[in-house]
């Protein structure tokens, strides 16, 4: 389990990740979403024991990950921007990895060729962007990692790859209880993934909760009157955002769902749509309410 409790770190005047707390729980997969600048890169790379903390304290397994070698052993990071020695072919980094990881799985390594089919004599920094990322979860998925931290971790890989990299997570997440703590902009892939969600904005964490949770307490309505209404229902509920279309309107309301459809239905409407919303919507229209506005994007 990873323990975060009123975590800060500053570079120079700036701070970039203020007083986060949150819980990771074992066996789960946790998104990590926000805006660009939010500091999830720097939350993440604290969380690997990469940086340290100006205050605040980081514990998986009860232990502190800074400068613990024994808890990094089992964790893996893959960053955005990823790095391989030079002139360095698969097998080679392969050795370099089971070299530094006393948990290396010869054996997976060897079954997840058949996964990737790339050529282990290839040199790593000659392959395109999406074949050194294939390559990135090859080596980490073979040190059997009990946890593994992953930012913007499909960039370049295809439909097919994704998918089957996914299923592999899936895999690992529900034979091992592997931890996943996972920060991407691509809102869709968190949502196949994703058991609980976690949205930071300048530094701070806004909200966090489970994903069914997240998905049943934000709705999209659409509501149309044969009259104007004396008491509209958004004075009794929380309206995200609110758009008109001719004569229906557009709400997006926070709150809960049986509420909402006893304030709407207590007005009488001509017409009345309770639709659900995706991950993306949702963290769109949550960024709106801190101030990070978006306009006209429902269609």
């Amino acid at each position: 389990m990873i323990e975060i409790k009123h975590l800060h770190k500053k570079y120079e005047k700036y701070e970039a990740i203020q007083d986060v707390t949150l819980t990771v729980q074992k066996g789960s997969i946790y998104g990590l979403l926000g805006s660009n600048g939010a500091g999830k890169t720097t939350l993440l790379k604290i969380i690997s024991g990469i940086y340290k903390q100006n205050n605040g304290s980081v514990y998986i397994n009860n232990q502190p990950i800074y400068e613990n070698n024994e808890l990094k052993q089992r964790l893996i990071f893959i960053a955005d921007h990823l790095y391989f020695f030079p002139n360095t072919t698969i097998k080679q980094a392969a050795q370099f990895y089971s070299h530094m990881y006393k948990h290396w799985n010869e054996e997976r390594f060897q079954q997840l060729r058949h996964v990737f089919n790339i050529d282990i004599k290839k040199k790593v920094h000659q392959l395109s962007k999406g074949m050194q990322r294939q390559v990135s979860f090859w080596l980490s998925l073979s040190t059997m990692p009990n946890i593994l931290i992953l930012d913007e971790p499909f960039d370049g890989l295809d439909a097919v790859m994704r998918q089957k990299i996914k299923n592999l997570l899936i895999q690992d997440v529900a034979e091992r209880e592997m931890t996943i703590l996972i920060s991407s902009h691509n809102l869709r892939e968190v949502e196949d993934l994703c058991d609980s969600i976690g949205i930071m904005y300048n530094g701070e964490m806004i909200m966090e909760k489970e994903l069914d949770d997240l998905k049943s307490d934000i709705h999209k309505v659409q509501v149309a009157f044969k009259q104007e209404v004396s008491h509209p229902f958004k004075e009794n509920v929380d309206v995200l955002y609110e758009e008109k279309r001719g004569s229906v309107r557009l709400f997006i309301v926070r709150g809960n769902q049986i509420t909402i459809e006893e304030q709407i239905a207590s007005l009488q409407p001509a017409i009345f749509d309770l639709l659900p919303l995706t991950l993306e919507e949702i963290f769109i229209y949550e960024m709106r309410d801190v101030g990070y506005a978006i306009e006209n994007v429902l269609v």
